[in-house]
């Protein structure tokens, strides 16, 4: 099943993760896992944002039509892919720097796993108060960071003292993608590719 490890990578993560080390998929069962679990926030962002509107505090629900709500949910499942495969590029190119040797695969893979919390996050949109969202989605971005500490000396091979470094490093990364994909979001919107709001 594509989606095997994901419970254990709640209940009982350390292990998982040498389950995960011990027979590691292709790069396919990888892209597969990425492109199913990137669809949730897609989805249930499109459909809040059509059919619930989103709560920003005070004042009337937000709103948007159909294709600028389309529009906007391709465009972040894109990016959401986009950013999970660019963080394992930058995980194996640094990998070296901490005397580790893994596939390409292998940091898809630790990439793939460890933002896949974060992405579960999406389903707090079914229910777009800000307020609940931004905690649910601390939580997620918080458990996501401890399955990277905790993987990390599994998937990498190396010392835990070099693993906490390592996946320092990896989550600094993870940052500044967030800030390029949110500023090339604001670019975008400034140049005439705004949502658009039902009235």
């Amino acid at each position: 099943m594509i989606l095997n490890h994901l419970w254990g990578l709640y209940a009982h993560p350390k292990e998982e993760w040498h389950t995960i080390d011990a027979r590691h998929e292709s790069f396919r069962y990888s892209l597969i896992h990425i492109l199913l679990v990137a669809l949730i926030p897609s989805v249930c962002a499109y459909y809040s944002a059509v059919h619930i509107g989103w709560s920003i505090g005070v004042g009337d629900r937000i709103m948007l039509t159909h294709d600028s709500a389309l529009m906007l949910s391709i465009a972040m499942y894109i990016a959401l892919i986009g950013g999970v495969f660019a963080l394992a590029l930058l995980a194996h190119w640094m990998a070296h720097t901490f005397g580790a040797e893994p596939t390409y695969t292998q940091t898809l893979e630790l990439a793939a796993y460890t933002s896949t919390p974060l992405f579960m996050v999406g389903f707090a949109g079914l229910y777009p108060e800000l307020w609940v969202v931004m905690t649910v989605g601390l939580v997620g971005l918080a458990y996501s960071v401890y399955l990277l500490y905790v993987g990390v000396p599994i998937l990498m091979h190396i010392p835990e003292e070099r693993g906490f470094i390592y996946a320092s490093s990896v989550v600094t990364c993870g940052l500044v993608l967030l800030v390029c994909i949110l500023t090339a979001t604001a670019i975008l919107w400034s140049s005439g590719f705004g949502p658009t709001f039902t009235h």
